[in-house]
């Protein structure tokens, strides 16, 4: 056999997709040398023929090493399919169900390697008995729990005649006593504000732990772990009561630097979170005073339901706040954050010396949970109020694609997440090198060894105190672009991921939740991906500028994998820019101006959640102003062969192809509103006519701002998660504008508009 062959044989053994097809749909082959790169950095020696066969047989040892898995997924009311290595023909089984009762039967042999059992009623994960073998049967209902069943369960009768909701970034609300950032008291007041308009969802950014010792990497997709949240967020008040707040405040002298805070335009990360942290910080040394007998039973109940995960969490946040305070600038600095630099004894959170620290920082460790206490407990307020208001979903959470390597979740899931390697996208036609977004993804042989313990983990982290999960690049759970550390975007590979089983979990996980789940389905997508989430009922996402009459599928593969996520537009500092992207719906300027129709959206996919745009995108009036290609050409970020002229012209064109649509649609009337005057109203009734289960228009829309929170391709020159609103949301919805926008959405209002009746912000 020759070493190509080999290697080919093991990258395919590894899950790795030697064959794939591209944004363009042309099949693409990964080269030996990428292949190489690839497997090596998956610690499978591939260097000859015999070193590739070994690495295969290793795999394949490792896959037989225990009679079954830790976990099985199935569908409920359809035959089990049990992996079975051993030949005897069939084995007497027991099923121990969650409620209690008793299934026995005999499982026959079906196949080479596998048996099979009768089919299973009742979702849930099971203890399965097979003869003397253990394990886990997680069964899965055929869908996900859906709007429909959320309106259904809803005691106030619905308020539109199409459901829609709001979507936010919650640092940029603000109340007049939020100290720089929106937090969680703000977002249930908006909630409720949003349900009394007749919303029944809010749409909210990643609340994702960041970095308390490191403010500056602030970027929402980027998170420290995945299943805790990002203290900032919290409102001491609502534990301790505003007076113990204000004393502290006083106390500490700070009232002057909140005040400054929340006067700015735009948030500076770092500034806020030192003097948020020192008001935190002050509260817990003085918490066995100021909180009742009650409140500090609520802690204690807190802490031991987060067990081991949060003890481990904690102790992370102690380590790194210790290591960096005594590190100099510099390479001791990164060392320092990183925990793949720590000393050998500190790198693993069952270690002995991280053991030592949980017990001799205990008021440390203590401080940590405290914080998560009260993240967790303001979000979980605000879900209830949302719902009392009568939102029949209230808040939808959002699941970053990934986390820092060098953070909390990497450290304490390390069986479970891919040391190595980034999360990217591999060359189109926006991104020609491809793209490396600086996070680290599970990975799909560890979660299977493991019982995909790590991911129920996170689900179930994600909506507890959720009414809906929005999954970023939902695509990761088919299949994602993995790029060793080192090593150019371009020089990558798709790795597969188990989709079936990861849907199962999720449907399970939806319906204990009673949460509905969208999955960003933006990117080069698999043929088969939108029919497998479709049937489980995960929608999609529908976005305006997309969704065209020509070629509407390349135009959704060509939108580029990032969607801004997780390019350089996340503002880390550590992770350099991608190559410049073009503007989502564009085409090179050497093309000519002309563009696909839009397509009607009683055409829409039905399956999904319609929107205008999302927080890399334009907003309606910025479309319309082409603020977005102003700002790429001011970062310098335009292509060889394109012009600001050239982009606003090809701008125009979509205007145009827009209004006539809206017009063949008859929700306008009259001549093409100028650049300067978007018809945000008639774009809002227009989408109301999508059959989608759900809309959702983010807030800038409804106060028709130009500028969007995230610009893909920058990490510095644009203020990317760091602008902030002059809304209070408490009157937001009482503005005479905002409230007519409101009934284009939620009603359709029957009146055609003739345009320009929102001109739009032009507020940087």
């Amino acid at each position: 056999m020759s070493h190509d062959d080999a290697l080919q044989r093991l990258a395919e053994r590894a899950g790795l997709q030697v064959h794939w097809r591209d944004a363009w749909n042309q099949p693409q082959t990964l080269s030996p040398e990428a292949l190489r790169t690839v497997l090596t950095a998956l610690d499978l020696p591939c260097g000859t023929a015999c070193e590739c066969e070994a690495s295969r047989a290793r795999l394949a040892a490792d896959d037989a090493a225990h009679a079954l898995p830790p976990l099985i997924t199935a569908d409920q009311g359809r035959p089990v399919v049990v992996p079975w290595a051993h030949p005897l023909p069939e084995r007497p089984y027991r099923l121990e169900c969650e409620d209690g009762t008793t299934i026995e039967g005999i499982a026959r042999r079906t196949g080479d390697g596998t048996l099979q059992i009768a089919p299973v009623s009742q979702w849930g994960y099971h203890h399965l008995l097979l003869g003397d073998v253990a394990t886990t049967l997680a069964v899965a209902p055929p869908r996900c729990f859906s709007v429909a069943d959320a309106l259904a369960a809803s005691p106030r009768p619905v308020l539109a005649s199409k459901p829609w909701g709001l979507s936010v970034q919650l640092y940029g609300l603000r109340r007049g006593a939020d100290g720089g950032i929106g937090d969680l008291t703000t977002l249930a007041l908006t909630a409720e504000a949003a349900a009394g308009a007749g919303a029944d969802a809010i749409a909210i950014n990643p609340l994702h732990a960041g970095f308390p010792a490191l403010p500056e990497r602030f970027s929402p997709y980027s998170p420290s772990s995945r299943i805790f949240f990002n203290p900032l967020y919290a409102d001491p008040a609502r534990i301790f009561g505003q007076a113990a707040v204000d004393h502290a405040v006083a106390t500490l002298g700070i009232g002057a630097a909140l005040a400054e805070a929340e006067r700015r335009t735009e948030i500076d990360w770092p500034a806020v979170a030192q003097v948020r942290l020192r008001l935190l910080h002050w509260l817990w040394q003085h918490h066995d005073t100021l909180l009742s007998a009650v409140q500090k039973q609520a802690f204690a109940a807190f802490r031991a339901r987060g067990g081991k995960a949060l003890l481990a969490h904690a102790t992370f946040e102690t380590i790194q706040a210790e290591r960096l305070a005594a590190a100099a600038d510099g390479d001791a600095a990164r060392d320092a954050a990183d925990w793949r630099r720590w000393p050998a004894s500190l790198r693993h959170p069952d270690g002995a010396a991280a053991a030592a620290i949980a017990t001799s920082a205990a008021d440390a460790i203590g401080y940590h949970a405290f914080l998560q206490w009260l993240a967790a407990d303001g979000l979980d307020d605000a879900q209830q109020r949302a719902r009392a208001a009568g939102m029949a979903i209230g808040v939808i959470a959002d699941l970053a694609v990934g986390t820092d390597p060098g953070g909390s979740h990497a450290w304490t899931r390390q069986a479970e997440i891919l040391n190595g390697f980034h999360a990217g996208a591999p060359p189109d036609l926006y991104n020609p090198l491809g793209q490396d977004w600086g996070v680290a993804v599970f990975s799909p042989r560890g979660l299977r060894r493991n019982g995909y313990a790590a991911f129920i983990e996170m689900l179930r982290a994600n909506l507890a105190h959720a009414g809906g999960l929005r999954i970023d690049h939902v695509l990761g759970l088919a299949r994602m672009w993995l790029v060793p550390e080192g090593a150019p975007a371009s020089a990558g590979a798709y790795l597969t991921y188990p989709l079936d089983d990861l849907l199962r979990l999720v449907a399970i996980e939806s319906w204990r939740h009673r949460a509905i789940i969208i999955g960003e389905n933006l990117g080069t997508v698999p043929e088969t991906l939108d029919t497998a989430l479709a049937a489980r009922g995960v929608l999609g996402i529908d976005v305006l500028w997309f969704v065209r009459e020509a070629d509407e599928a390349d135009e959704a593969d060509t939108a580029d994998e990032a969607d801004g996520d997780r390019a350089a537009g996340d503002a880390r500092p550590d992770t350099p820019p991608s190559p410049p992207a073009q503007a989502p719906g564009e085409t090179p300027a050497a093309a000519g101006p002309a563009c696909p129709a839009f397509l009607q959206p009683d055409r829409w996919p039905a399956l999904a959640v319609a929107t205008t745009t999302t927080h890399d995108l334009p907003t309606i009036a910025g479309w319309w102003a082409g603020r977005d290609i102003a700002w790429r050409a001011r970062l310098h970020q335009l292509a060889a062969d394109e012009t600001e002229a050239g982009l606003m012209a090809l701008r125009a064109a979509e205007r145009s192809a827009l209004w006539q649509a809206m017009r063949d649609a008859g929700v306008a009337h009259g001549a093409e509103p100028p650049a300067d005057t978007a018809p945000v109203e008639t774009v809002l009734r227009w989408l109301h006519r999508a059959p989608t289960p759900l809309r959702l228009v983010p807030v800038e829309d409804l106060l028709a701002l130009r500028e969007q929170p995230n610009l893909p391709g920058t990490v510095s020159g644009h203020p990317n998660w760091q602008r902030r609103l002059d809304a209070d949301p408490r009157d937001l919805f009482t503005r005479p504008e905002v409230a007519r926008r409101v009934a284009a959405l939620r009603d359709g209002d029957a009146q055609a508009d003739s345009g320009g009746e929102d001109s739009g912000d032009s507020d940087a």
